[in-house]
């Protein structure tokens, strides 16, 4: 026991080793790829303009933008907590380029100049810079663009809130929609819709009063929260391509536009766009197909309450443009509305008698009124596309592309709830995460392909143990 004890004091504590810095951080660790996957001088061009000349020296722009991405790379929760890791941690002090008994900047410092001195466009500047390193490396492919939004907890108690009345949204294609509308109604001989008085048009929400750009969320049946969501774009390779924040309760179809025009001008080489049946309305699949683009989407069910037959149970007659009923009966055409819709209508006098009214219509009118878009014809397109080997072979990326992205921004890098207030606060800090991960991918494939024949787990160890004495064929068996 007293060796023990006397090996036990003797704990090297206090003695002296002349080492350098580059020594304590292993030669194949995360960082030292990182820090050799861009050049981290191309950000000094895009903060020089705010800073001076005179006064006193402040911290070099590379460290603070390296302070951050520790920050989102590894998932840790805060600026404070990111400042009291790189204290301590050998290796996050090499890649700022601090030395072991260097003070490190002082974590309001950091926030101060992400919140007040830097502004949105240099956050934008920053992803751009990454994902133009992915691009130039080869890495990008954007010919197939995989679209979703997923839900970000906001810092606001929802116990904290009012209601208020806001404008009604007005939609970018409403000009469009109401021009087609007239020239539809004009086939149809029927007089243009009168233009309604320009009168804004308020409806109620629930705002919060702690966070206002929020949006009420319903996570489930019960549950609902304040929260901001992510529109985001990826491509088959998982590079986040480019993100949209809006609040919460924006439906994906209404915010898709936005990410659209700027996933679309950054990449025009963009052949098909995969989402799911949120994004599947008429104005969505137009526009896609009218750009020339394939829009991959999934079966969407129909809203119809239970017990009452379904919408492609009536079927539509293109040559004499009205519906069947599953009775047989023909519905013909009405008018169209100011949403868009052909309405079709039944014979009152047919449906009073008819046997299947009660699975078919409740009306007191004893009329069956059946809708069809003016654009349904493009929701037709995308069902043939669904059918295809390419729509069915592209949707089934989904679940290894942009679900993966989500699952690793939340499970490895925090991103479940933002410590941020105000919808530029948090579409800033999104981005940073999202160029944390693109950044990430790019260094562990640059040193795959720097490093090709090395090694690096337990799985390869044993297939270079065993399939060199038994190597298996690729070449697929042949029965006869």
């Amino acid at each position: 026991m007293k060796m023990l004890e006397e090996k036990r004091n003797n704990n090297h504590r206090n003695d002296g080793e002349i080492v350098s810095l580059d020594m304590l951080v292993p030669r194949f660790h995360l960082l030292r790829k990182i820090d050799k996957a861009i050049d981290w001088k191309k950000i000094y061009p895009i903060v020089e303009s705010k800073y001076s000349k005179i006064g006193r020296p402040s911290v070099d722009p590379v460290v603070l933008v390296k302070m951050v991405m520790l920050q989102h790379l590894y998932g840790i929760r805060s600026l404070r907590q990111t400042v009291a890791e790189i204290e301590v941690n050998v290796a996050y002090r090499w890649f700022i380029g601090y030395s072991l008994t260097e003070k490190i900047p002082h974590f309001s410092t950091v926030s101060y100049n992400f919140l007040h001195r830097f502004d949105s466009d240099m956050f934008e500047q920053i992803f751009t810079i990454v994902l133009n390193e992915g691009i130039d490396s080869g890495y990008v492919k954007p010919n197939v663009i995989f679209v979703d939004a997923t839900h970000i907890k906001a810092n606001a108690n929802k116990k904290k809130q009012m209601k208020v009345h806001v404008p009604k949204a007005v939609k970018i294609y409403e000009e469009q929609l109401h021009k087609e509308i007239d020239e539809d109604r004009d086939d149809h001989d029927k007089k243009p819709l009168k233009k309604k008085k320009k009168k804004e048009e308020l409806v109620e929400k629930t705002v919060s009063t702690t966070d206002p750009e929020s949006g009420l969320f319903c996570k489930g049946e019960h549950e609902r929260c304040f929260a901001y969501a992510a529109q985001t774009a990826c491509d088959k390779n998982n590079f986040v391509l480019d993100v949209n924040v809006v609040a919460g309760n924006i439906h994906d179809s209404v915010s898709f536009d936005s990410l659209y025009d700027k996933v679309t001008g950054r990449f025009p080489q963009i052949e098909t766009v995969v989402a799911d049946a949120a994004y599947k309305t008429p104005w969505i699949c137009k526009r896609i197909i009218d750009d020339g683009r394939i829009p991959s989407m999934p079966y969407k069910r129909p809203m119809t309450k239970e017990g009452f037959f379904k919408k492609y149970e009536y079927v539509y007659d293109e040559y004499y443009d009205c519906f069947i009923c599953p009775n047989n009966k023909i519905l013909r055409y009405s008018t169209t509305n100011r949403d868009g819709n052909r309405e079709y209508k039944s014979n009152p006098h047919e449906c009073a008698n008819c046997p299947m009214r009660e699975q078919c219509t409740h009306s007191r009118e004893m009329q069956k009124i059946v809708t069809r878009h003016i654009w349904e014809e493009y929701i037709e397109k995308t069902e043939d596309i669904r059918h295809s080997k390419l729509g069915a072979e592209t949707y089934k990326l989904r679940s290894r592309t942009i679900e993966r992205v989500f699952a690793d921004a939340k499970e490895k890098h925090a991103m479940r709830y933002t410590p941020y207030r105000g919808l530029n606060q948090v579409a800033n800090w999104v981005r940073l995460k999202f160029a944390a991960m693109n950044l990430k991918k790019i260094a562990m494939w640059k040193f795959k392909d720097e490093n090709p024949h090395r090694k690096t787990t337990v799985f390869s160890f044993f297939h270079s143990l065993f399939f060199k004495i038994a190597p298996i064929s690729t070449q697929k068996p042949c029965f006869a």
